[in-house]
This record gives structure tokens, C-alpha cells and sequence, in this order.
């Protein structure tokens, strides 16, 4: 019997004789960390496997490497290593216990083997073509004997693989890696039969097909990821990317489409999606391929809405989807859609706090989900708690989670709220295009704070002097911030974010943005999209500084292509009714204005928070009262303040 609500999703596929539950699959994701021997530690193992808990069919660990010349980073998992299989073994053994298939990505970065993972004067990398790569580390053509050798790497960690009882191998073909430099002519510039002609640069590929099929024999499903369009001048486009799918058709199980390569910044932000991309919009690749073959096609990029993925598999356009950061946002997702709960469903906002922490702080993170990243520690719950009274002043993402989690620990909890919606300044981004899913987040996290049993009271500014008389056990302060005035002339011109909460801002045609940072330039991109002539002033000598590094990157893709005028070292002096007037390097210069918007930043509402202080025995502070900041931080901070009751 079909799920009555997703029956295309939910429906079991067999792929060589195993069958998968479903047709969500989770993509590669590479571990947060790893011991200094690069094996899988107890925290990685418990952050796959909560993606694994959920509902999804199968779920693969990123960059497994196949060769030590092949690293790129130092987060990869050695398979040339036998002393790997422990951690794998127990990997495997985790994915197993929730009915989920346990896949890893075999890989080399080739060219693109970063100097971090190795050192030495003399040390060279190998691929395609005699170069130095953009790290200054040499890069030596690889010859017909190396070539063999990397294919037989590529065999061997497979059966290691198999060995430690994984049910699936994902070769890595795209995204510029080693066998998508030898495949693409805008990386393979070989003149043998290795290079030149598409069946030349295929070539490679094939023979690693066909190493691993040796090594696993015919009955152990082999996925092979592959860029429908390299996206850049002068890479393949969709075109040759159907031909190298005939290539591969019937050797391997399943054909995977991804899209782009990770050396372009530009690119980057298509291949993981930005939110300023369409959701989907790599799946026309997987479309075009699976009219041309007969092996199950697999599609991915920035999808997080189940009634598109329903839609993707019903009208055929892709046999499997596969999901990463979405599995971060809600790993429960695929169960919470077959049983009827899609409005439970946290979306991915495409945010990428957690790429930010990937890269930066060697961790996983969601702006969402206080529990990524901390998976270990949160894997057997929290030992009970003697019942309180909490009060939680303030209800935005903080305050909310804070009052979510309290309540589902047996705490007796109400919320104040001054406003008459729950989500705190993230409601001023409801009518913005790409922040859908960051208010789809509050009204998700509203509508499970209501069924928890919280007593929401909203239109109520409480006083200290209330709150104190209440009673209360613990008070959990979330008063949030509040914007920064300049002191300047006219400031009182300037319009707030408030305006924003209208699907029709009262706003002229020629809009000036007092502020750069990351608010500012979303602001700025929103009324670019709402056909505004929109500039930008920012004191500071770059704009969007405070962004994550890749949504700073898509901010100025978008900003490239628009008609934004961005004025950066350029100080506003007053706001008059003509426009404002700035100190900028060629002298004062006035930029005519019909509306001005004040976006200069956000402070803690230290003031108000002060006056909570000695309200309850105990009193604790989440979210942006400490320190404007992001979600990520406001939703992590609630969540254990909460579990400190």
C-alpha cells in the first residue's frame, strides 16, 4: 500500500537487488572532525547517524580518500588505511539500527589536494596537467602507470568499504574533483588518450567504474556523482554532460547530478545553493539526463519543500532525491512527511551557518537546530527535572526555544510577548522572497510552542514589578536588541525595518540604505527585486563584512548583476528632505533620495534586560539581550539555557 501522503517519496526503490525504503537519500557530507589519525570519532559517528534516525533511505559520509596525494583537507576519512574500519564498522552499525543504507563517497582532489594536508619543500600534487595550482603547491601530469594506480586506489578503498559493511560506494566524478578534472576540457588540456576528445577524458572515469566493480563484485550497488554543467566558460555543459551519462549508463546503479565545481566562488553558491537561487534549480539537469538513460537517476540543490520533492519523482523528472543541508535543518523530516506532519517541518533557510562552522570552527551547526553538532551529548535526552514555574520574557527564536524546550522537560512555562506575533525581528522579513524559510522557521517554532502547552500571552509588555510578584522559579529573559541611531542630523527622517512588514512597503522610488553590513545588503537586494533604485552607504571600506564568507558571496553575485550602487568609506553627514548628504573620498556628495532606510545595526536592549535581573531566584538571558547576533546563536543559547533549569 502507498503512503496516502507522499506515495511517490515514500515509495521503496530497488537498486542491484537491495531495496531503499524511500527515495530521500541523504548527500555527502563530510565529518565535522576527525581524530588525529583522520578516523571517524563517537561525535562524528552521532552526527550521521541523527541524519540517518529520521527517515531517510540512505546516507552518505563525504570524501572518503582514496590515496594520501588525493587530500584535500584534513577532515577527510583515509580508505587507504585498514585501521579506518573500526569507526566505519560502527558508522555502519548505527545507520543499520534505523533501517538506513550506509554509503561512503570515494574521492581525490587531484589538482586540488590543498597544501594544508600535507607538508614538505618538495612536495608536488597530481592531475591532469603539468601546473601549479592556486595554493603555489606544483602539480605533476599524471602518466599512464599513475592513472592505473589511482584506479586501483579507487578499488581498494571500496572493498574496504564493503569490508566494514557499508551497502554502497559513491564515486566522486564532479565538482572538479580528480576524475572531474580529467573529464572536463576546462581543466584537461592532456593531448593523449587521456585528454582531448569526450570518450579521451571519460576515459578515466571508466576505469575507476570499472576497478570498483571489480573489487565489490556485480552485486553491490556503485553511485557516480557527476556536474550536469560545469557552469563556468569553457566547461562542459548539459549537452556533454547527457553523452558522459550514456558513457556510464548500466555500469553503474545509479547516476547522480549535481551540478558546478568548487573552485569558482561564483559557481560555489550554485552548487550549494544560496538563498537568492531558486529551490531546485540544478534539478533541470537530472530532468534531461533521465531521458537519455535507464539507470536511476539521483537529484539534489537547495531543496527542502516535500511537495516539490513529491513532484520531482511523480512527473519523473528524477528517480531519487538526495538532501544535505536540509537534513540538518529537521533530520525528522522524512518521517514527519509520511506521517502526515508536514507543517511540523523546519525548513533550510540556505543560511550557511553551517558551512561557516564547517570551515571555521570545525564543528557542525544550524541556525535552526541547537542539537547539530552536538548529536553525542544529546543522544540519550536529559535525566528529568523536579517541575518549575518559567516565565520567558520575549518571544523570538530565543525566547521560543527556550520556552519549547522547557515545557517539553515538564516545566510549567508562560511567554510574554509585547507584540501580537511570536518571531521577534525576523518578522520584519516575512513579505522578503529569499527569507520564506527563515519566517517559515518562526511559524513553525510558534505553532510547536502553542502545542507544547506554553501559555502564550501576546500584546503584554509585563513589568519587572509583575513578573517578580508572579512567583516565578526561573525567569528567561529574551528581550532581544534594539537598532542603532546615529547621531545624525534629520536621522528622524529614516524610516525602520518595520516598513518591511508590508507586502507593499511605503517606500519612493529612490531609496537610500543607511548601512552596509549583512542586513543592509539583503535590504538593499530585496528592494532591488522590488524594482527600487536602491544605494547603499556603508562607512566601513567593504560592504557585507559581518556575512558568512559564501552568503557574501552570493550577496555579490546578486549585486553584480543588479543596478545596486554601493558606497563604501562614505559617511552620512545629515538626512534632509532631498536625500543625504555624505563625506565620501572625492568630498561631500549628496545622493537624492525619496525614502530613507535606516539599517545601521542592532545593539542588546541592555536597559529593559537589567531590569529583569532580580526577578526570580533564578533568572536566566538568551538571544540578542546578550549580544545582537545571529539566530544560530539565540536558538542554541535558549535551548540550554532551558536544559540548565
Amino acid at each position: 500500500m502507498k503512503n496516502k501522503y507522499y506515495p511517490h517519496l515514500a515509495s521503496p526503490i530497488k537498486i542491484n537487488g537491495l531495496t531503499f525504503k524511500n527515495r530521500l537519500f541523504g548527500a555527502p557530507m563530510s565529518n565535522p572532525e576527525l581524530d588525529p589519525d583522520c578516523h571517524m570519532r563517537e561525535e562524528d559517528i552521532a552526527f550521521h547517524a541523527n541524519r540517518g534516525k529520521g527517515g531517510l533511505a540512505s546516507v552518505c559520509i563525504g570524501l572518503g580518500i582514496v590515496e594520501a596525494v588525493g587530500r584535500s583537507h584534513t577532515k577527510e576519512v583515509i580508505l587507504y588505511d585498514d585501521l579506518s574500519l573500526p569507526s566505519l564498522k560502527r558508522m555502519a552499525n548505527e545507520f543499520h539500527k534505523h533501517n538506513c543504507m550506509a554509503t561512503m563517497e570515494l574521492a581525490h582532489g587531484g589538482k586540488f589536494g590543498a597544501a594544508r594536508s600535507h607538508t614538505g619543500a618538495n612536495y608536488s600534487l597530481i592531475g591532469p596537467n603539468d601546473e601549479v595550482n592556486a595554493q603555489g603547491v606544483p602539480v605533476k601530469a599524471m602518466s599512464e602507470e599513475q592513472i592505473y594506480e589511482t584506479a586501483t586506489a579507487f578499488g581498494n578503498a571500496a572493498k574496504l568499504v564493503k569490508e566494514a559493511g557499508f551497502d554502497m560506494v559513491l564515486i566522486h566524478g564532479g565538482h572538479g574533483w580528480l576524475l572531474g578534472q580529467f573529464a572536463s576540457p576546462y581543466f584537461n588540456k592532456r593531448t593523449d588518450r587521456w585528454g582531448g576528445s569526450l570518450e579521451n577524458r571519460m576515459r578515466f572515469s571508466l576505469l575507476v567504474i570499472e576497478k570498483v566493480r571489480e573489487a565489490v563484485g556485480p552485486d553491490f550497488p556503485i553511485e557516480f556523482r557527476m556536474s550536469g554543467s560545469e557552469c563556468i566558460p569553457g566547461g562542459y555543459d548539459i549537452d556533454e554532460a547527457v553523452e558522459m551519462a550514456k558513457m556510464i549508463d548500466g555500469k553503474v546503479d545509479i547516476i547522480h547530478v549535481s551540478a558546478g565545481i568548487h573552485e569558482n566562488n561564483d559557481v560555489f553558491v550554485i552548487t550549494h545553493p544560496s538563498m537568492f537561487i531558486d529551490h531546485g534549480v540544478n534539478v533541470k539537469y537530472a530532468a534531461e539526463i533521465k531521458k537519455h538513460v535507464k539507470t536511476p537517476v539521483a537529484t539534489l540543490g537547495g531543496l527542502n519543500d516535500v511537495d516539490m520533492m513529491e513532484d520531482i519523482i511523480a512527473s519523473g523528472k528524477a528517480d531519487i532525491i538526495e538532501v544535505a543541508r536540509q537534513s540538518l535543518a529537521d533530520p525528522y523530516f522524512p518521517e514527519k512527511a509520511f506521517s502526515g506532519r508536514k507543517d511540523d517541518i523546519t525548513k533550510c533557510c540556505r543560511c550557511y551557518t553551517c558551512f561557516y562552522n564547517y570551515l571555521s570552527n570545525r564543528n557542525y551547526c544550524c541556525a535552526f537546530n541547537p542539537i547539530i553538532g552536538d548529536e553525542l551529548e544529546n543522544k540519550y535526552g536529559f535525566p528529568a527535572t523536579t517541575p518549575k514555574k518559567v516565565a520567558v520574557i520575549g518571544g523570538g527564536p530565543g525566547g521560543m526555544q527556550a520556552a519549547l524546550t522547557a515545557a517539553n522537560r515538564g516545566h510549567s512555562v508562560v511567554l510574554f510577548e509585547k507584540r501580537d506575533i511570536l518571531g521577534g525581528q525576523i518578522v520584519h522579513e516575512k513579505h522578503i522572497p529569499f527569507k520564506k524559510d527563515m519566517y517559515s522557521f518562526v511559524e513553525v517554532m510558534a505553532k510547536r510552542v502553542k502545542e507544547a502547552g506554553v501559555d502564550i500571552r501576546l500584546n503584554t509588555e509585563i513589568t519587572p514589578e509583575e513578573v517578580a510578584d508572579m512567583g516565578m522559579d526561573v525567569v528567561i529573559s529574551a528581550v532581544g536588541a534594539k537598532p542603532i541611531i546615529p547621531n545624525i542630523p534629520g536621522i528622524e527622517k529614516a524610516k525602520g525595518l518595520q516598513v518591511l512588514e508590508s507586502e507593499t512597503p511605503d517606500l519612493g522610488q529612490k531609496v537610500v540604505v543607511l548601512g552596509g553590513g549583512s542586513v543592509g545588503s539583503e535590504v538593499g537586494i530585496y528592494l532591488d527585486m522590488l524594482g527600487k533604485d536602491v544605494t547603499i552607504v556603508e562607512m566601513k571600506d567593504t560592504w557585507g563584512k559581518d556575512a558568512y564568507w559564501m552568503h557574501r558571496v552570493a550577496m555579490d553575485k546578486y549585486v553584480r548583476d543588479s543596478k545596486i550602487d554601493i558606497k563604501v568609506n562614505t559617511k552620512v553627514i545629515e538626512v534632509t528632505d532631498e536625500g543625504v548628504l555624505c563625506e565620501s573620498a572625492e568630498g561631500q556628495i549628496i545622493i537624492p533620495a525619496d525614502s530613507v532606510l535606516l539599517a545601521a545595526g542592532m545593539k542588546a536592549n541592555r536597559e529593559v534586560a537589567d531590569e529583569f535581573l532580580n526577578t526570580a531566584p533564578r533568572v536566566f538571558e538568551v538571544g540578542d539581550e546578550i549580544k545582537a547576533g545571529r539566530v544560530v546563536d539565540a536558538v542554541k543559547v535558549g535551548y540550554y539555557r532551558a536544559l540548565d533549569i
